[in-house]
């Protein structure tokens, strides 16, 4: 996974684990970011749904954090990483 040092300090300061991200990368759902070249992944209701079908009783264990999200660049690069405050909107 190619993350911006801003990417790694966040999620550090964020307490999100590596995991979390590589599963938001593999099965979040994708859409444009807002106001940048940029796609935001984040775990929708089928992704909440497949991860616990795939992963069983380890998906219990990142289920506190499917609420986080990740902004990745054209080039594949996260470049942030953070908690979903508010409901998404599509």
């Amino acid at each position: 996974m190619n993350m911006s040092k801003h990417a790694a300090v966040r999620q550090q300061q964020r307490g999100i684990p590596p995991v979390v991200v590589d599963l938001l990368l593999d099965w979040g759902c994708a859409e444009p970011a807002k106001g940048a070249d940029c796609t935001r992944y984040f775990f929708d209701k089928n992704a909440r749904r497949s991860i616990k079908a795939h992963y069983g009783q380890m998906a219990s264990q990142v289920s506190r954090y499917l609420d986080c999200y990740a902004v990745v660049s054209e080039e594949g690069r996260v470049i942030t990483v953070a908690h979903n405050i508010k409901k998404l909107t599509h």
